[in-house]
């Protein structure tokens, strides 16, 4: 749950830069698989929850179809004929006119190379194959309540037995105040306004620490481990993905 300061109703998708505003009905999801079968159920089930759906069979027709339709969100399969899935990624992460439509990409359960370069390359998250329709429904729409407007101020993030109090520097644990550094309150709240989203150590270090030159990212492994020591039960939320960074979880 998330408690706003501002009452104004929400827009989506989010204005982004080099994205001019977009306002539809229906979120339009763009489904990108060389397979026929999984465009098919992918298609029907995304549907059925409420969005609207376009497809490519490869990478070209998908860099296309995203910078001529501006998607709210793209599932991206890493295995496509002519140009994959990764090199679409790194390609519309480039551009400023895709360059904020979150990506999921899908997967191979095996190819754990493939994930973290995904993410490395600018994903927002990933589903492995094979995957059940309902887990990728509830992404996709976990992915889309993301998008708070940029100028759009929050005060509060609850997350279960977490409870962040922007404002107060305040961060409790089944409301218990804990200990936390300045840096280690600006990481866990960062972290939490982008849950679900992978941040790579570079990352955190330009916007935690705001170091504009890469230097030993053990800096960010070294708050994290004393981070979820101080949060106790509430670390369950401080998910590592290996090889890449961390992200926050909405976990029970």
């Amino acid at each position: 749950m998330i408690m706003r300061a501002s009452n104004r109703p929400s827009q989506r998708p989010a204005s982004t830069p080099g994205r001019p505003p977009t306002f539809r009905v229906k979120p339009r999801i763009l489904v990108v698989d060389d397979e026929p079968d999984a465009l098919e159920l992918i298609g029907f089930n995304l549907r059925s929850a409420g969005f609207d759906i376009s497809t490519a069979e490869d990478g070209g027709q998908a860099l296309k179809l995203a910078r001529d339709l501006q998607p709210d969100l793209i599932l991206l399969d890493v295995m496509l004929p002519e140009v994959d899935g990764l090199e679409v990624c790194k390609i519309l992460r480039r551009d400023t006119a895709t360059s904020g439509i979150p990506i999921i990409m899908l997967t191979a359960k095996a190819a754990e190379m493939d994930r973290v370069l995904g993410l490395e390359l600018g994903a927002d998250d990933y589903v492995t194959k094979p995957f059940s329709p309902r887990e990728l429904v509830l992404r996709v729409k976990n992915m889309l309540k993301r998008g708070l407007l940029p100028d759009e101020k929050v005060d509060q993030i609850k997350v279960g037995i977490l409870n962040i109090d922007i404002p107060r520097h305040l961060a409790t644990v089944n409301n218990r105040p804990v200990d936390l550094t300045a840096t280690e309150f600006k990481l866990l709240t960062l972290l939490a306004q982008r849950r679900g989203r992978v941040q790579s150590r570079d990352q955190l270090l330009q916007d935690v620490w705001e170091y504009d030159s890469i230097i030993d990212t053990r800096t960010v492994d070294t708050h994290m481990r004393r981070l979820r020591e101080k949060l106790g039960e509430a670390a369950k939320y401080l998910d590592t993905v290996r090889g890449v960074g961390y992200r926050f979880l909405e976990v029970e």
